[in-house]
């Protein structure tokens, strides 16, 4: 579990604030997978980044807790963006570009979830995954050779799909923390908490995939969705709520994992 790598701060501002968006994002991903496990027993709810803010800003001092948040993810989503631009020198070959394109997707990730925050701070409403994905894939049918650009799309959500789970599944997310900082009690579960949040993640990733693949096989926006789409899906599936239950306990996985992550991320 011990990495050998250095950290991508440009600045220690920017280490502490992304410690703090770090652990937003965990909480983040604690909230969908609550939101997945009430889904599942009872039905109902909006499992995914938006459902997850609007419950956290619903919270005594919610928006303020969001403020905090949305600064740390900006601030983490810069950390990120740096190191996939021109971070990890002391890597070489595909070990560097593998880590720079991670570093990429999680920039990407962070700042979405900022922007959603935003969103619910400025307008009171964080909007739905599903009616966002829906309204962008009926826009991208509509242009030429539309339905190559949505299937393209589902590729993309189904390589990030793998690339989650063989993160996950090779313990490559270890090189990123300095184990040290954690006490020796806690680095074997928080490795394994962080298997199991890549691996279980990259199941409702993959069945996003497929929605948008349908999507763009009958040219129907409404076959897309986002999380909150995907979730739902494994759920009507047989034995659904077992195995929704089962990738909420990654998205749990994944936000405690987070938490020691913002802990024990190298500087």
């Amino acid at each position: 579990m011990q990495g050998d790598g250095e950290g991508e701060a440009p600045h220690r501002a920017v280490e502490l604030l992304g410690r703090v968006g770090l652990a937003g994002y965990g909480l983040v991903h604690l909230l969908i997978g609550v939101i997945a496990v009430q889904i599942a027993v009872r039905g109902g709810g909006q499992a995914d980044q938006q459902g997850a803010v609007a419950a956290l800003a619903a919270e005594p001092f919610g928006f303020v807790v969001l403020i905090v948040i949305v600064v740390g993810l900006v601030a983490f989503g810069i950390w990120q963006g740096l190191a996939a631009a021109t971070g990890f020198r002391w890597a070489t070959g595909w070990a560097r570009t593998q880590r720079r394109i991670a570093a990429g997707a999680t920039a990407v990730g962070v700042l979405f979830v900022a922007l959603v925050a935003v969103q619910l701070l400025v307008t009171g409403s964080s909007g739905s995954s599903s009616g966002g994905s829906q309204q962008t894939t009926a826009g991208l049918l509509a242009l030429p050779g539309g339905r190559f650009i949505v299937f393209g799309v589902a590729l993309v959500v189904l390589v990030i799909a793998g690339a989650t789970a063989w993160t996950g599944i090779r313990g490559s997310f270890a090189e990123d923390l300095a184990w040290s900082r954690l006490p020796s009690a806690l680095q074997k579960p928080v490795y394994w908490l962080g298997i199991a949040g890549h691996v279980l993640r990259a199941i409702a990733f993959a069945v996003m995939a497929v929605l948008f693949g349908v999507a763009a096989v009958r040219a129907d926006p409404g076959q897309a969705g986002g999380l909150d789409a995907a979730l739902k899906t494994l759920a009507a599936q047989p034995f659904g709520p077992w195995l929704l239950i089962l990738v909420a306990l990654g998205f749990v996985s994944y936000g405690v994992y987070c938490g020691a992550d913002a802990w024990a991320r190298r500087i």
